[in-house]
């Protein structure tokens, strides 16, 4: 058999065997995660009611009020839920590392340098958006709740609902959180420039408004909390980037005033031959 006839079944086995190492990778990851939710399933109640805390702490003391199950199997279904939640989050940094064992073999070495730490600071920067959030917006924005619950009204939300909206927040401002790196990211594949950021700043500030507006609850305290952050992290996005492109600019410079010396001395070897 000739090389060019061989090439396309060299081809088709090398995706072949990317696949089979894909499959590998995710059984590996949906192992870990079942691993981990095996063992916090003795706990799940217990995690419910330390994601419940926040809500339960905001209720002033002899509030009639409480948290229901509406649901026949809710008292069963929403603990499950949030214990596979923090299951995934616990084993979160088994399954990037998977991920990055996947990718890592076709990187260049300076991607390698770049994209790690990209991805770790994703992930923690995640983290910290979800604990911003447990720690400062929920006691706020429930104890703002209360405060203007009209007289007469019990306040009983039920479970269910409950982790759908500390889903919804925790995504909202572990996404919202991300504004560095996709701001570095940006500038680093050449689709805006650090001067371009700052120029659009009052529309970004404008903007964090409007999608803090759209995604908290209707509570100016909510909006701002997450508002705010998003207009600082986008300036720490900006000094970032200021400080990773510097590499990518000298060598820009430097290819440039190779480019002009070779011109100068092609224009030299010209005049020499006129002389």
């Amino acid at each position: 058999m000739s090389r060019a006839e061989n090439e396309p079944l060299l081809a088709e086995e090398s995706i072949f065997s990317h696949l089979i190492e894909l499959r590998t990778r995710l059984i590996r990851s949906v192992l870990a995660i079942l691993l981990v939710l095996f063992c916090l399933l003795p706990w799940a109640r217990d995690l419910y009611a330390i994601l419940a805390l926040p809500l339960v702490s905001a209720l002033p003391e002899g509030y009639a009020g409480s948290m229901v199950s509406t649901d026949v199997i809710g008292g069963f279904l929403v603990p499950l839920k949030v214990a596979a939640m923090t299951a995934f989050l616990l084993a979160l940094p088994y399954v990037l590392y998977q991920a990055w064992a996947f990718v890592a073999p076709g990187l260049y070495q300076h991607e390698k340098r770049f994209a790690l730490p990209l991805l770790v600071a994703s992930v923690a920067l995640f983290f910290t958006g979800m604990a911003f959030a447990y720690y400062l917006v929920f006691p706020a924005v429930f104890s703002f709740m209360v405060a203007v619950m009209p007289e007469g009204v019990t306040w009983m939300t039920d479970i269910d609902k409950y982790l759908s909206f500390v889903l919804t927040i925790f995504f909202a401002f572990g996404a919202a959180f991300e504004v560095p790196v996709i701001v570095i990211l940006l500038v680093k594949v050449g689709v805006i420039d650090i001067a371009k950021l700052k120029e659009v700043r009052p529309y970004t500030i404008v903007g964090s408004f409007v999608i803090a507006a759209i995604i908290t609850p209707p509570d100016v305290i909510s909006q701002i909390m997450l508002a705010v952050p998003m207009c600082l992290l986008y300036e720490v996005g900006i000094i970032a980037a200021g400080w990773l492109v510097k590499p990518d600019a000298a060598g820009e410079e430097g290819l440039m005033s190779e480019a002009e010396l070779s011109a100068a001395l092609h224009r030299a070897e010209q005049g020499k031959e006129k002389g």
